[in-house]
C-alpha cells in the first residue's frame, strides 16, 4: 500500500461536505437528541453513545464505497491499473480510508458524552467503547468497498443504505436487542452490526464483557470472507477492461 496514496485519499474525503455532515456531525446530533429525550440516568447515556458511536464508525466505513463506484464510473480506476500501484494496495488503502474516517465518531461521541454529559467509565469500558468499537468497523469497511464494485454511481448509495439501515437495527443500534423476537435475534447474532454493538455494550453491561471472544470471532469471520469476495471481485472487474 502506498502512503502517499492512502494520505490523498483522506485527504479527498475529507473535502466532502457529506462525510462531514453524514458520518461526523449526525452521530453526535442523533446521540444529544436521543439524551434529551429518553435519557434518564447515566446508564442510559453510556448506552446510547456506544450506539450513536457504532452508528457513526459504521456509516463511516461503509461511505467509502461511493467513493470507489466514482472512480470505477469515471475511469479513474482503470488509469491507475497502469501505475506501479497493486490491486491489493488500491484496495487496502481505500479500506484504511474508510478505517481513517470511522475513528471521527468514535473520538467526537465519546468526548461529547464524556464532557457533555457526564458519562463516566472505567479505562478498559473507554478502551472497549472506543477502540473495540472501531475496529469492529473494519467488515463494514469491506462491504464498502464490495458495492463500490458492485454497484455504479447512481445505485451505489441506495444499495449502502438498504445495507447499512438493517445492518443498524439488527445490531441493537436503533432498537434494544432484549426487544427482538428470539428468532430475530438469532439471526442478527451473526451479524457485524450485532457484534460490534455487544463490543461496546459489554463496556456498560458487565455480563456481556465476558463474550468477548465470541464477537472477535464472529467479526474475524466476516473479515476473512469478505476480503477474498472483495479481491475476487476485483480482479474479475480488472478481467473485463
Amino acid at each position: 500500500m502506498s502512503v502517499k496514496f492512502l494520505a490523498l485519499e483522506i485527504r479527498r474525503m475529507l473535502r466532502s461536505p457529506r462525510f462531514l455532515i453524514f458520518t461526523v456531525g449526525f452521530p453526535v446530533l442523533l446521540f444529544l437528541l436521543y439524551v434529551g429525550i429518553f435519557a434518564k440516568d447515566p446508564a442510559t447515556k453510556a448506552i446510547l453513545m456506544v450506539s450513536m458511536t457504532s452508528f457513526g464508525a459504521m456509516a463511516s466505513a461503509l461511505f467509502t464505497g461511493t467513493r470507489v463506484a466514482l472512480e470505477r464510473a469515471s475511469g479513474w480506476q482503470r488509469q491507475l491499473r497502469l501505475t506501479p500501484l497493486s490491486g491489493p494496495g488500491y484496495l487496502t488503502a481505500k479500506a484504511a480510508t474508510g478505517m481513517t474516517l470511522a475513528l471521527a465518531p468514535v473520538i467526537l461521541v465519546p468526548v461529547v458524552a464524556a464532557v457533555g454529559e457526564g458519562v463516566s467509565l472505567d479505562a478498559s469500558g473507554w478502551l472497549r467503547a472506543t477502540l473495540g468499537v472501531w475496529l469492529a468497523a473494519i467488515p463494514f469497511a469491506l462491504i464498502g468497498l464490495l458495492i463500490g464494485q458492485i454497484g455504479t454511481a447512481d445505485s451505489t448509495q441506495p444499495i449502502t443504505q438498504l445495507v447499512m439501515l438493517p445492518m443498524a437495527l439488527l445490531g441493537g443500534i436503533f432498537i434494544p436487542v432484549d426487544s427482538m423476537p428470539h428468532w430475530l435475534l438469532n439471526i442478527a447474532q451473526v451479524l457485524p452490526s450485532y457484534r460490534m454493538g455487544q463490543i461496546g455494550r459489554g463496556a456498560i453491561t458487565p455480563d456481556l464483557a465476558t463474550g468477548l471472544g465470541k464477537d472477535v470471532l464472529v467479526l474475524a469471520v466476516w473479515t476473512l470472507v469478505l476480503s477474498f469476495v472483495v479481491v475476487r471481485r476485483y480482479r474479475k472487474d480488472s478481467a473485463r477492461v
